[in-house]
């Protein structure tokens, strides 16, 4: 897997593309954690992830925590299909605010 992350003001864009599985878990909660401060919003893209594991949720779990808890917001966007069912099964959507697409996320 490999991400980009982009910021502008207050709002960091992660595009991911591929697996969001244990392999990479630790280094991108690593990264994101460091990078989210007060008043923080996250717009995930998800639109070329492939796959995601329960480790892969853990992050976007923790991340979402960290945001909520400094007065952020998370949404993710591009939902695709497969890693959809797993969002499904576990209930983590439940959790998350889902977009259709990167332009529907408000902040």
């Amino acid at each position: 897997m490999t991400w980009e992350i982009t910021k502008e003001e207050n709002l960091i864009k992660v595009i991911f593309d591929g697996r969001l599985v244990a392999a990479v878990a630790p280094a991108l909660r690593e990264e994101l954690l460091g990078r989210i401060g007060e008043g923080t919003n996250l717009l995930f893209d998800l639109g070329k992830m492939t796959h995601i594991d329960s480790s892969g949720l853990g992050v976007l779990v923790q991340v979402l925590q960290k945001t909520k808890a400094g007065g952020g917001k998370v949404v993710l966007a591009a939902l695709q299909p497969g890693p959809k069912i797993v969002f499904d099964i576990t209930k983590v959507s439940r959790v998350f605010e889902i977009v259709p697409t990167v332009e529907d996320a408000k902040f």
